[in-house]
């Protein structure tokens, strides 16, 4: 737990309460794989199992504290026009879908720069969508006011007990799969998906560890647990990681966290597209890069298991922006030593480029792209700098060609490596 004393207020929901909520969104929710992966496993020396929440009908989590909170509304008894969200996109998509289940009318507000594959997907949904704002920040307060204006139900994110209660039966399902868990490790953006399982896990079996996982350059949580503050966030803050980019935590999230969680972590882009790889390589399933921050923790050793420890890794989305999926996947190859970029001056001759390529193959290694730079002021005349994208096993794998070049008294770099 934490090591502070950050402030708990009141928490409404019982484990009776997070049961109910779970049977009554069951119709439209799917109870989502927890799969134990054996190449992991074998990596970490302990057992690792997915819980793929990335197989939602909407490809994220959301979806169930969407449809359980519009449950309620429902079940209010009071006249309802509509509802109203703001969201990046995976928030959007669930409460688009939740809307269309039941036959509401929903509007949803996303920042301008919203992925487009998340765009249109809520059209798809029958939503109306409004792009607005430079960031979810004020996507919501263009929300707030539309559902003033036009007699709508906001539906929050993340800071709704009845959203929490939604989100919680992933942490139900998890228990129910896994009575022997020991470590769950969860995205951590806004608190809504984290505090609906702390609550699950931790109302059933307290001794299990919860960790919370951020990205490194949006963090507000980074040092709640140990005094209780919230990190301010550059507006200009950048991260692959859109669906966890909450500069404003929730205020009823905090008290579960406070509570329930026992450690946060952050994560880097680089590693988060380390990640995606790795996930895609092992599940088959694509994980967008906050859906795999949990991951990212685990591979970099920003969570430690225990040797005797059972881990769920969860995977809360995989609504990846296709146009960035084939550069983030570049990005996680490069990243981990399996995709290098290497500039070799040689002089302007025939054979020289068959040469080097004979080489490279010798070594076995795959070459993607070749170019050839000539009549640059960095390359003397008479010279030539050829620039060869080569697929390796790993950072050894490249020095070895590296080391080979050097014998042979050629300048090469590796750009790449150089980058990072």
């Amino acid at each position: 737990m934490s090591t502070g004393q950050p402030a708990v207020g009141a928490i409404p929901l019982t484990l009776a309460d997070l049961e109910a909520a779970r049977a009554r969104i069951a119709p439209a929710v799917l109870a989502t794989p927890l799969w134990l992966n054996d190449p992991l496993s074998r990596e970490l020396a302990v057992p690792i199992h997915f819980k793929l929440e990335n197989l939602q009908p909407t490809g994220s989590f959301k979806l169930r504290g969407a449809t359980h909170k519009i449950d309620r509304l429902l079940a209010s008894g009071r006249p309802l026009r509509g509802v109203i969200a703001a969201s990046a996109g995976n928030h959007a998509q669930g409460v688009a879908r939740a809307a269309l289940v039941k036959g509401l009318p929903a509007t949803v507000v996303m920042p301008v720069a919203a992925p487009l594959t998340k765009i249109e997907a809520c059209r798809g949904l029958a939503a109306e969508v409004i792009l607005a704002g430079a960031n979810l920040e004020e996507a919501k307060v263009l929300a707030e006011r539309l559902a003033g204006e036009r007699g709508l139900a906001f539906v929050h994110p993340y800071d709704d007990w009845e959203v929490i209660a939604g989100q919680a039966s992933a942490g139900l399902e998890i228990i129910e799969a896994l009575p022997g868990a020991t470590l769950v490790v969860v995205p951590l953006g806004g608190g809504g998906l984290i505090s609906g399982v702390a609550l699950a896990i931790k109302l059933q079996r307290p001794e299990v560890r919860i960790v919370g996982v951020q990205t490194e350059t949006v963090a507000p949580y980074r040092r709640f647990l140990e005094d209780g503050s919230l990190e301010v966030v550059s507006p200009s803050a950048h991260t692959i990681a859109d669906g966890i980019k909450v500069k404003a935590p929730g205020v009823l999230t905090r008290q579960v966290i406070a509570r329930y969680v026992d450690a946060i972590v952050t994560v880097d882009d680089n590693a988060i597209a380390e990640a995606m790889v790795c996930l895609l390589e092992r599940t088959r399933t694509i994980g967008e890069g906050a859906g795999v921050v949990a991951l990212a923790a685990l591979l970099k050793g920003k969570v430690v298991p225990r040797a005797d420890d059972r881990v769920v890794v969860l995977v809360s989305g995989g609504n990846a922006d296709m146009t960035l999926v084939g550069r983030s996947i570049d990005y996680g190859l490069a990243s981990s030593g399996r995709l290098m970029s290497l500039a070799v001056r040689v002089a302007d001759s025939p054979g020289r480029l068959a040469a080097l390529l004979g080489v490279v193959a010798e070594h076995g290694m795959n070459v993607r792209h070749v170019e050839h730079r000539r009549g640059e002021l960095h390359v003397p005349v008479g010279m030539t700098e050829i620039i060869m994208q080569i697929e390796t096993r790993d950072f050894a794998h490249q020095g070895e060609l590296l080391d080979h070049f050097a014998a042979q008294g050629l300048d090469a770099r590796n750009l790449i490596a150089a980058a990072l």
